[in-house]
């Protein structure tokens, strides 16, 4: 592990050595907050799941009430009216051949892409590109759709994916450190109540093994759950 800086040893001194209600969580999160900037805020779930199997995968996305504090750059893949409708919902790129050529070529400046069902032949191929960075469209994360204005929208307001890692842990963004903390314990409510919901019925044992939060900076903080 490498050196930690000064400020992070001294937020590390005040880590709670035991698990805190969530919003005695937020409020020692609050206390590390000694950067110039505006931290993000993280929530990681680590689950009893098995990702070696397929029907054990917990994938999915969820628009937070309050947002995320960020604005994403969304592209999408679509033609004709969806084209218009995603533009108009704000969409930061719209294009089919024209885009894809640009991504094949290495351009993946944006946190979000979506695409039409009648294009994903064009997108499939790019998967590559896409796939490594968790930027490809997918039906399951709701990013292939025929209402692309709606997911736009939606991503806009401050929707987030999430997919399960090699370990079997979750991790999202679910605010920013200058959030109130009433709306940052909110966020993350919504967040692990989402993900508590989609048990897999094939998991028996423990589902939800530890909960910690933490910022761009910050040592975490485990929440009692």
């Amino acid at each position: 592990m490498g050196k930690k800086s000064k400020r992070y040893r001294a937020a590390l001194a005040k880590q709670p050595a035991n698990l805190l209600p969530l919003s005695e969580a937020v409020d020692a999160l609050k206390k590390y907050d000694l950067t110039k900037f505006d931290q993000t805020v993280e929530v990681h779930m680590r689950l009893g799941v098995d990702p070696n199997q397929a029907d054990q995968i917990i994938r999915g996305s969820i628009v937070l009430p309050n947002g995320i504090g960020k604005t994403q750059r969304v592209v999408v893949f679509a033609k004709g009216d969806a084209a218009k409708a995603a533009e108009e919902a704000g969409a930061d790129e719209v294009g089919q051949e024209d885009l894809a050529k640009k991504i094949k070529d290495g351009w993946t400046d944006f946190d979000v892409c979506i695409a039409a069902p009648d294009m994903m032949g064009l997108v499939g191929p790019l998967g590559r590109v896409l796939g490594p960075r968790g930027l490809m469209p997918s039906p399951r994360a709701g990013t292939v759709t025929p209402d692309v204005a709606k997911v736009v929208g939606e991503y806009k307001a401050g929707k987030v994916e999430f997919r399960n890692d090699k370990g079997g842990n979750v991790h999202a963004m679910v605010g920013k450190m200058s959030f109130e903390p009433q709306k940052l314990t909110e966020n993350i409510t919504a967040f692990v109540d989402f993900v508590s919901g989609m048990k897999p019925q094939s998991v028996k044992g423990t589902y939800i093994k530890g909960v910690a939060i933490c910022a761009t900076m910050s040592p975490s903080v485990r929440v009692a759950y």
